[in-house]
């Protein structure tokens, strides 16, 4: 079946993927900006020896956020980084068995990634009734709700994903799906 039909047959995988895609490009455009305002502030001093203020605080805060709106994409793509030199000898010689270990793999990051969202939620609740920010008192203030509800939508985003990812290796390991092939493995 082409990717065109398994994605007309399946919306809901189709608009969780465009979900991931979007929080992807929203870290992308993040980092633009980021770009932007270190340049911005590069030029500032030492064109005008007055450096914008808050600049370092906003890219320390901004790098959590970016990995977590990033990282659901990543694992999607197949671009997590791992070790396949035992999976590709597993892979040529039972290829099933290698889909077991991928999908115990993909359960231990769903496990992960639920237990980071649920130790955030109550991190959320404080940062937002006590009006927590990070930064200088005085100087530069940034509430860190936003950051900690970001990662929320980042873990629910890659726990959803590596559920996918388990939900696909079972399939295969059962004979229910041909063997799909694994990235940085021999074909």
């Amino acid at each position: 079946m082409s990717g065109e039909t398994t994605a007309l047959l399946n919306p809901a995988r189709n608009v969780f993927g465009r979900l991931v895609a979007f929080l992807s490009a929203v870290g992308t455009g993040w980092i633009f900006f980021l770009m932007a305002m270190i340049c911005a502030d590069v030029f500032s001093r030492n064109a005008f020896n007055a450096p914008i203020m808050g600049i370092a605080e906003m890219v320390q805060f901004s790098i959590v956020g970016i990995v977590f709106l990033q990282l659901p994409q990543t694992v999607r793509s197949g671009g997590l980084t791992r070790s396949d030199v035992l999976l590709s000898g597993i892979v040529r010689r039972w290829p099933r068995g290698a889909h077991v270990m991928l999908g115990l793999f993909d359960l231990v990051g769903a496990a992960l990634f639920a237990i980071i969202f649920a130790t955030t939620v109550p991190l959320l609740e404080t940062a937002y009734l006590n009006s927590e920010f990070y930064g200088a008192t005085g100087a530069v203030q940034i509430p860190t709700w936003p950051l900690k509800l970001l990662i929320l939508v980042g873990c629910a985003a890659l726990a959803m994903q590596f559920l996918l990812d388990a939900w696909k290796a079972a399939k295969v390991a059962a004979g229910r799906m041909a063997p799909v092939p694994i990235q940085g493995a021999p074909d």
